[in-house]
């Protein structure tokens, strides 16, 4: 199997999630009640602190936007510029440059610095493990893979194949495994303070060994 195909596999799939939810709980209980993972609270929080005049608001909930939109120009720049790399696949850089910013994200101790190179670091990720099996996911959210998944199930349900039914139950399973990291982010975060994120790195590491064996 190729590093391609191996980039593309669920198990590298249920690392990632699971390092998605327990950023998610990490940045939620310890940097400030925020969901760092994805932009759309972001956003809705921009344009009421737009609406209320709140210049230092707006600051804060922009910076993070425009780092997702960095994060996707930054994987996609990686990906043309490695694509054709006979010694590793281009992915495996991304997963290096996350776990190196994770590393740095232990010892920062301000807030809205943290969550903007998590934001970053989402975004790399989504934009760069996009697939499982030809199938679109996502793993640091969890609304496009729901909508997937009972979609394979209302045609499972339709037209019998059983096909539909396996990868509904492939997306159900990435959202079950983004609970799960997401509830040992709550618990590791609550014992280690602002050091738990150094516990995500560990799923990071394992997917790059995944990818990294032939």
């Amino acid at each position: 199997m190729s590093s391609r195909q191996y980039s593309d596999s669920l198990r590298v799939g249920i690392l990632l999630a699971l390092t998605g939810g327990f950023l998610d709980a990490y940045t939620y209980i310890s940097r400030g009640n925020v969901f760092a993972n994805a932009q759309t609270g972001n956003m809705v929080m921009l344009g009421i602190n737009f609406m209320e005049g709140n210049f230092r608001g707006i600051i804060n909930y922009i910076i993070p936007i425009i780092a997702f939109a960095i994060g996707v120009l930054l994987a996609e720049v990686i990906r043309t510029k490695l694509s054709k790399s006979e010694k590793f696949h281009w992915r495996q850089a991304v997963l290096a440059i996350e776990i190196i910013l994770l590393i740095f994200v232990a010892f920062i101790p301000f807030d809205y610095v943290a969550n903007t190179i998590i934001s970053f670091i989402c975004a790399m990720q989504v934009e760069s493990f996009r697939k499982f099996h030809g199938n679109a996911y996502a793993t640091t959210m969890c609304t496009g893979n729901l909508r997937s998944g009972t979609e394979k199930l209302v045609i499972f349900i339709r037209n019998k194949d059983k096909k539909h039914l396996k990868i509904a139950f492939q997306y159900y399973f990435i959202i079950f495994i983004f609970c799960l990291g997401a509830t040992m982010g709550g618990l590791i975060t609550l014992n280690m303070g602002l050091k738990a994120v150094l516990i995500a790195i560990i799923p990071l590491i394992l997917a790059l060994i995944v990818m990294s064996y032939e």
